[in-house]
């Protein structure tokens, strides 16, 4: 079943996709900053949690605005940042660390979650009428 234009184009959905994204954030920040985080159990877990975490981080944020490309690197800036900002305070945290190939995986799922989104809003069936 093809994913309805309205929900991937319009603006009167957007405070809807912002507050989704902000209850991600928060989500994404706690897993980050648990001292005793949920091991996937597969090999290079964490870095599949990061690039999963933030695919979906970047498809929801690239929902939040008008597509194009400004918005499109702010938001990829944005959660670049996020994912440094992440890093950075876990070097802090007892028994955590942080690590330049978690802000990779980061930066590989904020291309995939753009690339994503960019290709579902051109794949989207325009809306009759």
């Amino acid at each position: 079943m093809p994913i309805p234009a309205h929900l991937l184009n319009d603006a009167s959905l957007r405070p809807h996709w912002r507050a989704l994204l902000l209850a991600l954030l928060v989500a994404v920040a706690w897993l980050a900053f648990m001292t005793d985080p949920p091991d996937p159990g597969l090999p290079q877990g964490d870095k599949a949690n990061h690039l999963l975490a933030f695919a979906v981080l970047a498809g929801v944020a690239s929902l939040c605005a008008t597509p194009g490309w400004p918005q499109t690197a702010q938001a990829a800036a944005g959660l670049l940042a996020y994912g440094g900002f992440i890093e950075a305070v876990q070097t802090q945290l007892p028994g955590r660390s942080g690590e330049w190939s978690d802000l990779l995986a980061d930066a590989l799922g904020i291309v995939l979650g753009l690339a994503t989104t960019a290709l579902l809003r051109r794949l989207a069936p325009a809306d009759p009428g």
